[in-house]
């Protein structure tokens, strides 16, 4: 049996090191553990990576402390409006929902759409209609929006009222979580979900649902999962221009990843993604000062880092 291997991120973008106590960096990192554990379970009884990576992002949906589901981050209006997407590299099945509210876990309406709909992606209303035909777990309002978050948009809506500079850091402008895998048969798949960013207009989507964008799975290449400034992220079809430097340039997932990373960085985009080959090899870039990370191998030990420290085994 081939080894297997899953990746995570919960948002590039990261509290400085300096505001952040060390208790609440241990949240942090046993959060992440939890995640990856969830999806080293599927992989673990012989699953596969599509499975695994809806395990694993539908736990980081679950916790309040990454901008998806129950952590979601909220628009002008105050409301949540979430993005999610998933695609298998076995076959490049794609799904993706944009801007809903209501379904527990975004990412099992992406899969809804892949898996039960003729389309890739699904918005608004439409989307919400064909959820619940597939009788999707729905969720109110008031379990999405989180004290924290109403906080946040309010400070930042204050801040524009003034006139105030934006003196935000990376966590505070964006965040995204996601999830990458390789199972024992060898296939890749890669899921993203998001609130995108606080005080985003009413109706904005990122590069999440975009494919080759902000997700992107085939086994031939890589599975990736971005986070950080979407419209960059969109505008230079970050994920596809990796799988296209592997299949045509031959680079190997570091050099591609860290060079598509590095160039983002330059024109603006501030993020970083997870990718992982068909070889189970996992690269982390980011241009920013920190992303919540993690992978977990064959032996089960989550390993996982928030700034630009290497992972380290986390126990949860």
């Amino acid at each position: 049996m081939s080894e297997t291997m899953l990746a995570l991120h919960g948002g590039a973008g990261t509290i400085p090191p300096g505001s952040i106590t060390p208790e609440m960096a241990a949240t942090y990192h046993q959060g992440l553990a939890t995640c990856l554990r969830a999806g080293h379970s599927v992989l673990a009884r012989g699953g596969s990576a599509l499975d695994a990576v809806t395990a694993a992002v539908m736990a980081l949906e679950d916790d309040a402390l990454f901008n998806s589901g129950h952590g979601a981050v909220l628009t002008t209006d105050g409301r949540p409006e979430m993005d999610a997407a998933i695609m298998n590299g076995a076959d490049r099945a794609a799904g993706a929902v944009a801007g809903i509210v209501g379904p527990r876990n975004p990412i099992l309406a992406a899969r809804a759409v892949m898996e039960k709909s003729p389309h890739v992606l699904l918005a608004g209303e439409g989307a919400l209609r064909f959820c619940r035909a597939q009788g999707l777990e729905f969720a109110p309002d008031t379990y999405f929006v989180t004290p924290g978050r109403v906080q946040a948009l309010e400070a930042e809506l204050q801040r524009r009222a003034a006139g105030a500079p934006d003196t935000r850091n990376d966590a505070e402008r964006h965040g995204t979580v996601g999830a990458v895998a390789r199972d024992a048969g060898g296939n890749l798949a890669a899921g993203t979900s998001t609130g995108g960013f606080t005080a985003k207009m009413p109706g904005r989507v990122g590069d999440c649902p975009v494919f080759g964008a902000g997700t992107f799975a085939d086994n031939e290449t890589c599975a990736i999962s971005a986070t950080g400034q979407g419209e960059f992220f969109i505008r230079w079809a970050a994920a596809h221009d990796i799988s296209a430097r592997m299949r045509y340039l031959h680079e190997d997932i570091a050099t591609a990843a860290g060079t598509v990373v590095e160039a983002l960085g330059r024109i603006g985009g501030s993020g970083g993604l997870i990718a992982i080959d068909g070889a189970g090899r996992v690269a982390l870039p980011f241009n920013c000062g920190g992303m919540y990370r993690g992978t977990i191998g064959a032996d089960g030990i989550p390993r996982t880092a928030i700034w630009r420290e290497a992972l380290q085994a986390t126990q949860v």
